[in-house]
């Protein structure tokens, strides 16, 4: 075979390999998404615009209806100002009844979620309606695309990435989603369920 020859089969195959590698895609995430919390099997957890009701029996002075505020904090008669974003409503309850013991001693105290309206989470990129989304329920991944209207034509939707914040460390990780292993079915642990405060992004 002469030199010629030789050079251009082997540009053949590199761009044969190109093509391949091209119509293949990036490989799939190797994410351990079985880490990943599923808030449904868990207490809710109050965020700002939550609103509650704190019962206090043998004082109904003390009972209280009341919606987070942004600062995260929520106010009492006599108690004052209490902290409850972030808290479950089984650990506010603890926190009331500690604050109630100095007015009311042995008080049986009850909180109840009146409404559910700290869910947020958002959808951007390459979809047809990006944006804040406020569901009243807990969406999954292709939940929460079909709610923004899907793709656009230009997206990259195998290169999905979702930013999600850790609660305790402040630490920002990042997600990696295929959407095609996804939707088949080849990959249901990538469908997670979405928390408050998500951002899903689509190249």
């Amino acid at each position: 075979m002469s030199q010629s020859k030789a050079t251009r089969t082997v540009v053949l195959l590199a761009v044969i390999s190109a093509l391949l590698a091209a119509a293949c895609g990036p490989g799939l995430p190797t994410y351990d998404y079985a880490q990943e919390p599923d808030p449904r099997n868990q207490e809710w957890v109050l965020g700002v615009g939550d609103q509650i009701t704190i019962n206090v029996w043998e004082d109904p002075r003390l009972t209280t209806e009341a919606t987070i505020r942004p600062d995260g904090t929520i106010t009492m008669p006599l108690v004052g100002d209490l902290r409850a974003v972030g808290e479950t409503p089984t650990a506010l309850k603890a926190k009331v009844k500690a604050k109630v013991a100095a007015f009311v001693p042995g008080s049986e105290i009850t909180v109840a979620l009146r409404g559910a309206h700290s869910y947020r989470l958002t959808v951007s990129g390459e979809v047809t309606r990006p944006g804040l989304l406020t569901p009243d329920f807990f969406v999954t991944v292709s939940e929460a695309l079909a709610v923004a209207g899907g793709f656009t034509r230009f997206a990259k939707r195998n290169q999905m990435v979702l930013q999600r914040r850790d609660a305790k460390s402040g630490a920002v990780r990042t997600i990696p989603l295929a959407y095609d292993a996804l939707i088949s079915g080849k990959r249901p642990d990538m469908n997670i369920v979405l928390l408050t405060g998500d951002s899903l992004f689509v190249p």
